[in-house]
């Protein structure tokens, strides 16, 4: 494997890594497009390949329901983990309430499911925070649709919204970056009247799920101009996507400076996707990653939609090298799932020859608008820096009174002290701790 660029002037960044062998284990059901098994592919691909020699590699540990609570109504989490294949016959009222049964369906161990995701992503906030790792990833997560009291789009519990909160906990701005093929409609919403959150997305807008993100949502009050959407047609490739890209986040990077960074890497942007209809190389979609790392800014890399097999652990285990600066070779290494990537057996894979529907001159416009917007921010949005300084933040953000351990500590030893985090809530408004200390939450996984 071959060295990429690196721009960390001459520091490899601490890259952490965060799996459960569980993941794989849940099913959607028969005929559902979302197939949780791709992650455990990525992370075969990921083994084979030695990446993880190269990153501290953690599993874990279950959070509570009531850290989901932090951002989800208490009614919808303890739907979720009461309902049942065996119950949901007699909760017809409820799964129409919280939106649950096509697309989002019921299934063996769901609320575990949404467990076992959004700990990654909790987890590798938290590590974000206590300054343990730069880089943090957990493919496993990066389900942006769900709603504060509803599933949406095949996510139930919304671990980016999550992950965010808690890097508020030390961060007094966070941006969120979403190049999945649908529009990050969940986080949006989230943080719509904030400006604490900055949320930029890149999606396929027109008659498409979910049908929001048009460029003229920009979010309301104190977010007023703090939600960044780029709505795109058909077809689009690697040439345009990085014209487009590249000068949106320079400008949001200018303009917004945030502290920390969460990116949502949804692979059904890639050419060839079930349910999506860009026209992306794994290079392609793989050059935002490479463009957002190079900031040195704390990063959170998180999965998302992705729904052709054989696609979606290629993208993300190249996507694993690139952040490691390590180019994977093409030849892919045999595997568990080697019969998957026939006939070829290659990492990267052809575009189609389908018609890029944007034009030129659309693009164009489209990043005139957005760079009006971002000219017309204050340039250092949000709270003074002093800690103990209060906030005022929507309801939908307000912390714990007291936010007790995330889990119960591990005996086995990590290498890094274990240390306990509180944030406190005080009536409408979000109290900035003064540095505080957190508790590590993860083990090592066995290699």
């Amino acid at each position: 494997m071959a060295s990429l660029p690196s721009n960390t002037g001459g520091n490899k960044r601490r890259v952490s890594y965060f799996y459960d062998a569980e993941i794989g284990n849940y099913h959607y059901g028969q005929g559902h497009p979302m197939k949780p098994h791709r992650v455990r592919m990525t992370h075969n691909l990921v083994v084979n390949y030695g990446l993880y020699r190269q990153m501290e590699v953690f599993r874990p540990k279950p959070i509570s329901s009531q850290h989901m609570t932090r951002f989800h109504s208490d009614d919808y989490i303890n739907f979720l983990r009461v309902i049942t294949q065996d119950n949901m016959q007699h909760n017809y009222t409820q799964l129409q309430r919280f939106n649950v049964g096509e697309d989002c369906p019921v299934f063996d161990g769901l609320f575990e499911f949404c467990q076992l995701y959004t700990s990654g992503s909790i987890g590798g906030a938290i590590r974000l925070n206590n300054k343990q790792s730069d880089v943090v990833i957990n493919w496993a997560g990066g389900l942006h649709h769900a709603k504060k009291s509803e599933a949406s789009g095949f996510c139930y519990v919304n671990d980016c919204v999550l992950a965010i909160l808690e890097l508020l906990k030390t961060h007094q701005r966070v941006l969120y970056i979403d190049i999945d093929i649908h529009h990050g409609d969940g986080v949006e919403e989230a943080f719509y009247t904030t400006n604490r959150v900055m949320t930029v997305s890149f999606h396929k807008f027109g008659e498409y799920f979910p049908g929001t993100g048009d460029v003229k949502d920009v979010g309301v009050a104190q977010g007023k101009n703090y939600a960044i959407n780029f709505p795109l047609a058909d077809g689009i490739n690697d040439q345009s996507y990085r014209s487009i890209f590249r000068p949106v986040i320079e400008k949001v990077m200018e303009h917004y400076s945030p502290e920390a960074i969460v990116m949502q890497c949804g692979a059904d942007s890639l050419s060839g996707d079930r349910l999506g209809c860009f026209n992306l190389s794994l290079k392609g979609h793989a050059d935002c990653v490479q463009y957002v790392k190079s900031f040195n800014v704390p990063l959170l890399v998180l999965g998302g939609g992705g729904y052709t097999l054989r696609n979606v652990p290629r993208c993300w285990a190249y996507e694993t090298g690139v952040l490691l600066d390590t180019e994977p070779s093409d030849m892919l290494p045999y595997n568990d799932y080697f019969e998957y990537y026939g006939p070829d057996y290659r990492l990267h894979m052809p575009t189609s020859n389908m018609e890029d529907m944007n034009k030129r001159e659309t693009l164009e416009e489209t990043k005139i608008q957005l760079f009006e917007i971002l000219r017309s921010l204050e340039a250092v949005p949000g709270v003074p820096i002093e800690t103990g300084a209060e906030v005022k933040t929507p309801a939908t953000l307000r912390m714990p009174e007291e936010d007790e351990e995330m889990t119960e500590a591990d005996d086995r030893p990590t290498g890094e002290g274990r240390r306990q985090h509180d944030a406190e809530q005080v009536g409408e408004t979000l109290r900035v701790p003064p540095k505080p200390e957190i508790k590590a939450n993860a083990w090592p996984l066995g290699t």
